[in-house]
């Protein structure tokens, strides 16, 4: 993708500072004009790995051709690109002080020219001073958009973290507990049957009744034992997820971490809430989390609002954004594998632009009533 975008900048380069330069009415010869749009693309195609080295090298060219009489098309803007790249990269006094200074040297070199026509002087360097705000401006603006960005999906990545922490922590707590109780049981239930048939074995012969008593006695312990272990297999039956709710209980949080200036959320809960599965938890909690993902990264969206609700024998989940509408663009998004999940658990899975704008996304898994 990074590829192409490249490619695509570097042919635009090359057929735009000729174009451009014909438009602002310099001539376009082949010692001037277009040696440069080729020099500036292939330089566009290395501007990721060496951005400073890439705008130097932009600037010097287009500095000695200008200074040579080869070129009179402008001093700054045919290297837009490597301005914008250095800028983007955190290069920004690179960036500031590389277009500084070519602009100086315009400015004398302008003035020497024109033999102190004040007005041409001012018009040419003028506007390409205006022309490198704009594009130093732009790029930064967008360089902290997309540092929100990161920053947002990495605070939603690691809440949702912290919480699959704290209920594997709650699992291995309820773990302890169960083994716990049925050792309490078992081991009380085979102590207390063990000393009965011994006193029964002892009183076999001398005293029956005894013996008739100690079994009966043995039979009664074993009977309240299989009763507690029974509860306790009906209450690990009837509700799983006591201890890890995969993150359910705290997707208020997990809303509330993409929320900023750009972007307000919200979650709205309707129904019978109720205690949920572990599958059918984590099965929301990947939905809420993906789509909340891809509503900060692709979006476009100023809000977002996440619906869960628990219906009779299902829960659903519903995200819509007021964003592009459109499907998140390339590999990774998660859609596919959203869907993969919800099914495998009998559930339906939707995703595409809302009917008043905006993408909407939604999963329900049928949850039976307890």
């Amino acid at each position: 993708m990074a590829a192409r975008r490249d490619i695509a900048l570097a042919l635009a380069t090359v057929i735009g500072v000729p174009a451009i330069t014909a438009a602002l009415g310099a001539p376009v010869t082949l010692d001037g004009a277009v040696p440069l749009a080729g020099w500036l693309g292939l330089a566009v195609l290395a501007r990721r790995r060496w951005p400073v080295g890439v705008l130097l090298a932009s600037a010097a060219a287009i500095v000695a051709l200008q200074t040579s009489g080869l070129y009179e098309g402008g001093w700054l803007w045919p290297a837009s690109v490597a301005y914008a790249s250095a800028t983007l990269s955190g290069r920004l006094g690179w960036a500031a002080g590389t277009g500084l200074a070519s602009l100086g040297l315009g400015w004398s070199w302008e003035w020497s020219v024109h033999n102190g026509s004040t007005a041409d002087v001012v018009a040419r360097t003028g506007t390409e001073a205006l022309w490198l705000g704009i594009v130093l401006a732009a790029a930064t603006a967008y360089r902290n958009w997309r540092s929100w960005q990161d920053e947002t999906v990495a605070r939603l990545a690691q809440s949702v973290r912290e919480r699959e922490l704290d209920a594997a922590r709650r699992l291995a707590e309820q773990r302890v507990q169960i083994a716990r109780e049925v050792h309490d049981v078992v081991a009380h239930t085979l102590t207390v049957v063990g000393v009965q048939l011994r006193v029964a074995a002892e009183a076999l012969d001398d005293a029956p009744e005894q013996s008739r008593a100690a079994i009966e006695m043995a039979q009664t312990v074993r009977g309240q034992a299989l009763a507690d272990l029974r509860g306790l297999v009906t209450v690990l039956r009837s509700e799983p997820v006591r201890a890890p709710v995969a993150g359910l209980a705290d997707l208020p949080a997990v809303v509330s971490a993409v929320a900023s200036g750009r972007l307000t959320s919200g979650l709205v809960e309707t129904g019978e809430v109720r205690p949920l599965p572990a599958p059918a938890g984590l099965a929301v909690t990947r939905v809420v989390q993906e789509s909340l993902t891809n509503v900060v990264r692709h979006a476009g969206a100023t809000a977002v609002r996440v619906e869960l609700h628990y219906g009779r024998d299902s829960v659903s989940v519903t995200v819509t954004d007021d964003g592009r509408g459109g499907e998140p663009a390339g590999p990774g998004h998660g859609l596919t594998g959203l869907q993969e999940r919800v099914t495998a658990l009998g559930g339906t899975f939707a995703a595409g632009p809302g009917p008043e704008g905006g993408f909407v996304v939604r999963a329900e898994i049928p949850v039976p009533a307890s």
